[in-house]
């Protein structure tokens, strides 16, 4: 069951990793204007770097 559970957290911290870029385009078109557009870019930002660091052990990210 933990073997599961790990494996199904390193896929999605993965696949979030690799997918979570397209989200910063609506960011940019919109412009960084206001303090809350940038704090938005910097969440987007820190979850990716967390998703990465926790996807990285997944098998279909080794060559």
């Amino acid at each position: 069951m933990n073997r599961h559970l790990n494996h199904t957290i390193t896929a999605a911290g993965f696949w979030l990793g690799t997918l979570l870029p397209v989200a910063y385009l609506p960011v940019f078109l919109a412009g960084i204007d206001s303090a809350s557009t940038f704090l938005v870019l910097v969440g987007l930002l820190s979850v990716h770097a967390l998703a990465l660091i926790v996807g990285h052990e997944y098998p279909g990210s080794q060559p």
